[in-house]
């Protein structure tokens, strides 16, 4: 049987092209960098949903009748909790982010998910439920209408579900009561730490902000990590400081990776891929299976073991064809000359990864 065959060459190009060089982007160090010190802190409550429909959790659920009991009699009702229905409640746990410089009297979105077994949160109200941090203080406190991207309908027996009724937000409902500290200067120095470590792009960044302000004050300890030292011009000014050194500009160092997706057959090659000069051979074979209804003799009876149809069986062989590709070393001129010959992405997949194994692909594959 044929093949498609195609020869695809590469040699490796150890400079660097100019015009490659000039295409990559150049980025604000705010973009690939943040403060040291300064981060997000989660926070979570346990609380109640009321005014449910019926949807709510079950007498089963026995923390959800304990907790009703407990709020009712704090407010001063004394209840027998065997004997109450609860399913017009849910307990529910609420999860928010508190955003670095948050301040008293702000507000933030939360999500509340159910904890027993209601069916849906569709037209609750959350009751005020206080959020912790880790450190066991509370934070914030939350309440509000529930609100919630999904619906839960049964009807004479028939359910129809719309994305996911367990889980709500409640918009702008949570209201800060304490604040966390962040503290961003450190013995009259601040720190950037960079998103993806890297030894070049750190020293680039080192380089931009001594040359930006034309003194050297800016240090790498590690790939991560940059100090910098304030001026005395910046001592009760450090917020321009941060602003200027944010919004410097410089061409991060990109390591060479191949991130492929085969469920969805999806490949992203990074500019600093390189491959060194490869044949690779590629074959191609289509099948096509079809159904004829077929014709019944006049006056024959079907039975179970007779079909009223006939499977044709077609193969189709494409003609050989030959590529080849001059020597480069470019990402663009790889992909160009995988599509010449008609390579779909699933075909590109294998190809990248067969490469990778002749060790003729400098690049880490990541399969997603």
């Amino acid at each position: 049987m044929g093949k498609i065959v195609f020869l695809i060459f590469f040699s490796l190009i150890i400079s660097v092209d100019i015009s490659v060089a000039a295409e990559l982007p150049t980025v604000r160090i705010k973009d690939i960098a943040h403060l040291s010190g300064i981060k997000e802190n989660q926070i979570t409550g346990y609380g109640l949903v009321v005014g449910l429909e019926g949807t709510g959790d079950s007498n089963k659920t026995f923390f959800t009748t304990q907790s009703i009991a407990n709020m009712l009699h704090h407010l001063g009702i004394t209840v027998d909790k065997s004997q109450m229905t609860v399913s017009n409640v849910a307990a529910v746990i609420a999860t928010a982010t508190l955003p670095p410089f948050a301040r008293i009297g702000d507000k933030i979105n939360i999500t509340i998910s159910s904890l027993g077994d209601a069916s849906t949160l569709q037209g609750g109200i959350l009751l005020q439920t206080p959020l912790l941090a880790a450190d066991k203080n509370v934070y914030a406190v939350a309440q509000g209408a529930v609100s919630l991207g999904g619906s839960n309908i049964k009807t004479g027996g028939t359910k129809g579900q719309k994305n996911h009724s367990t889980v709500a937000i409640v918009p702008q409902g949570a209201i800060i009561e304490k604040e966390f500290t962040s503290c961003f200067v450190d013995k009259e120095k601040v720190s950037f730490v960079l998103n993806s470590s890297d030894f070049t792009t750190a020293k680039r960044v080192v380089k931009a902000i001594n040359e930006k302000l034309n003194v050297k004050i800016a240090k790498a300890i590690d790939p991560s990590l940059i100090e910098v030292r304030i001026l005395n011009e910046y001592k009760d000014e450090v917020v321009n400081l941060i602003s200027e050194i944010e919004n410097l500009t410089l061409i991060p160092d990109i390591e060479a990776k191949v991130v492929i997706n085969e469920r969805t057959g999806t490949v992203v090659i990074g500019s600093n891929v390189r491959i060194s000069q490869v044949a690779v051979s590629h074959g191609s074979l289509s099948v096509t299976i079809t159904e004829e209804a077929e014709a019944e003799k006049p006056g024959a009876l079907p039975t179970a073991t007779t079909s009223p149809t006939k499977a044709t069986i077609k193969i189709q062989e494409k003609e050989d064809r030959l590529s080849i590709m001059p020597a480069s070393a470019s990402v663009e001129n790889l992909v160009r000359a995988l599509n010449a010959v008609g390579t779909m992405p699933r075909d590109i997949i294998a190809i990248l990864q067969a490469i990778k194994a002749a060790g003729a692909l400098h690049a880490e594959i990541i399969i997603m």
